[in-house]
């Protein structure tokens, strides 16, 4: 099945599943220098508010690495994940001294859960892929319940205006010939839903989340893949301080294939 076959797919759920049969999501975070800064530096925002004992709730948790990172330092995880392709990635990772709770389920129904039961929730794929407005706000507010009241939720969106850049590394016509409204410079959501900076702020905002940070999590990382995979750790600890300087400016965040948003109720 290629992306033609899964464009006619009209059960979301289903489509999601198709999806991850084809792309790797097992090694998108861990497969290179470049990839690793935005896993890097979305761990980096998340510690900032983790406390000891901290029970975190990763909704839409992929191949794992999230979990496995957080539970490997002790945390209490919890993790939902929608797509069986992932989840069978996932549980090939952990070993018996993982303490994590791994189901297969959707982000739109966290019912499994109590209200106000997790110090932090982390949010990073399913709003990949929610294409209507009201799923999307009904996946936010089932995360704000299940959050604590002094707790942290982080959203993450793939960005709309950095795509174009980085298709235009491999094909040198696509701002003639590639899926987008040529004179919105929109583009279509499929495979995946995209939003600009404003559009993720409106959405959080109208669902009465109060924004912490906005955050370019990968920036510049795809585009000087070749560069940043070929430097030594010395040089790659330097450009991370640069990247980590420059991830939250206004001027910069559109410029990230990847935004993170760090909200509480």
């Amino acid at each position: 099945m290629d992306f033609h076959d899964i464009l006619q797919i009209k059960d979301e759920v289903e489509q999601v599943q198709k999806i991850y049969e084809i792309f790797n999501e097992d090694t998108r975070l861990n497969r290179s220098k470049a990839a690793r800064v935005e896993f890097l530096t979305t761990v980096r925002y998340i510690e900032r508010y983790l406390k000891p004992g901290a029970r975190i709730l990763d909704a839409g948790a992929g191949a794992g690495e999230y979990s496995l990172y957080f539970a490997r330092q002790g945390y209490d995880v919890s993790a939902l994940e929608l797509a069986e392709s992932n989840v069978r990635a996932f549980l090939k990772k952990i070993t018996p001294e993982d303490q994590i709770d791994l189901v297969q389920g959707n982000a739109l129904d966290l019912s499994r859960y109590e209200s106000e039961s997790f110090d932090a929730v982390l949010l990073f794929g399913p709003l990949y892929h929610l294409h209507s407005v009201e799923d999307r706000r009904r996946c936010i507010d089932e995360a704000k319940r299940v959050c604590k009241k002094d707790g942290k939720l982080f959203f993450a969106f793939i960005s709309n205006d950095m795509v174009f850049l980085t298709e235009f590394l491999y094909d040198q016509s696509y701002f003639t010939t590639g899926d987008f409204d040529k004179d919105t410079f929109r583009l279509h959501d499929f495979p995946f839903v995209f939003h600009t900076v404003d559009a993720a702020r409106t959405l959080l905002q109208e669902s009465s989340i109060k924004i912490l940070h906005e955050v370019a999590s990968d920036g510049a990382a795809e585009l000087l893949e070749e560069r940043i995979n070929a430097m030594d750790d010395d040089n790659y600890a330097a450009y991370l301080r640069y990247h980590f300087y420059v991830c939250e400016k206004p001027e910069l965040l559109g410029m990230s294939n990847h935004l993170l948003f760090v909200g509480e109720k």
